[in-house]
This record gives C-alpha cells, structure tokens and sequence, in this order.
C-alpha cells in the first residue's frame, strides 16, 4: 500500500469508517455464502460460520463507533476492488472454491494492512483503538482461509502456493489500478 493512502484515508475518516462497515458485512455474507454453496466440503462450514460470526461482531462494533460519532448507516457505492479482483476466479470446481478461498485470504491480509496504517496514521482515540483492535482477528482471518484452501484436500500444496501466487499478483494490479477515493480498498 502507498502511504499516502493513509493520509487520504485519515482526511475522510468518517467514510472510511462507514465503507469500513460495509466491509465486514460482506465478509460475514461471504463466508456463510460459502457454506451454502460448499456444504459438502469437510471443515468448511464450521470453520466459515466461525468467521461469519467474528465478523458480524466487527460490523456490529463499526455501526456502534459510527452511531457514536453521529453517522448514519447508509448505502454507499463500493469501490471496485473486489468485483475486480473476483474477475481473476475461475468459473469451473473445484478451481472456482479455491480461488475464492485464497480471495479472500487476500482482502483479509489487504484489509490487516489497511488497519495497520489507520491504527498508526488516525489521531481520534477510538478510531486507532478499533483499528488497532482488529488486527489480530484480520491476519487470523487470512491465515484461515489459505489454510482452508490447504485443508480441503482437494488441492495440492504447490497448486495453491502458484494459484496464491498468481492471485497476489493480479490483486496488486487491481490495486494499482482503482481510483483514490476514500474506502478500506482503493488506491
């Protein structure tokens, strides 16, 4: 991430705060979309409805940051970055599972980062407390879902290291790529 990320992240820290919210809510609908879709696959639901439920819980701590700084909840446009970092999984299974797995292994690990600098760059106490806060649980969320990939036995190890790869390479790209308006995921 360039570091002037977190100089444009800090001048509009409220919508960051409120794209923020709107990240953990896709991620806990991501992980139980992956149970419904993966019911078969051992391990998966146990450990995505786990996920789900951590990040219900960071959700539920943003809308209360937000409702306390007097900022509603609203709708706002998303930014690219995972529509178009999506655009790189394959539609075939189970290449289509693993591919999502490590996905979002990515915006998990993109999402640790991101923290990390508002944790060390924001001045409001509350904001780098949430921040600072939500990093151990991140990085665990990361390291879960490659794990997850690893652990279906439906891949090889070297096939998922290559497929991570790759996926790593295209989502700098897409990084590269996004405009530099304020959210957890643009430029």
């Amino acid at each position: 991430t360039d570091p002037a990320w977190a100089d444009r992240a800090a001048a509009a820290a409220d919508t960051v705060l409120l794209d923020h919210a709107h990240c953990e809510k896709k991620a806990a609908s991501t992980a139980l979309s992956l149970v419904f879709r993966y019911p078969e696959v051992p391990g998966l639901a146990p450990a995505l409805s786990a996920i789900a439920r951590e990040e219900l819980e960071h959700f539920e701590r943003v809308l209360a940051l937000l409702a306390r700084r007097g900022l509603p909840f609203r709708r706002l446009p998303p930014s690219p970055y995972a529509a178009r970092l999506a655009a790189a999984v394959r539609t075939f299974e189970p290449a289509r599972l693993l591919d999502t797995l490590l996905c979002c292994a990515l915006i998990e690990a993109r999402s640790c980062e991101r923290m990390l600098l508002l944790s060390r760059r924001l001045e409001d106490p509350d904001l780098r407390a949430l921040y600072g806060g939500l990093l151990e649980s991140e990085a665990r969320h990361h390291a879960a879902y490659a794990d997850l990939a690893r652990g279906t036995g439906l891949f090889g190890e070297e096939e998922v290291r290559e497929r991570l790869e790759a996926l790593a390479l295209h989502e700098a790209a897409v990084l590269r790529d996004l405009p530099e308006e304020p959210r957890m995921h643009n430029r």
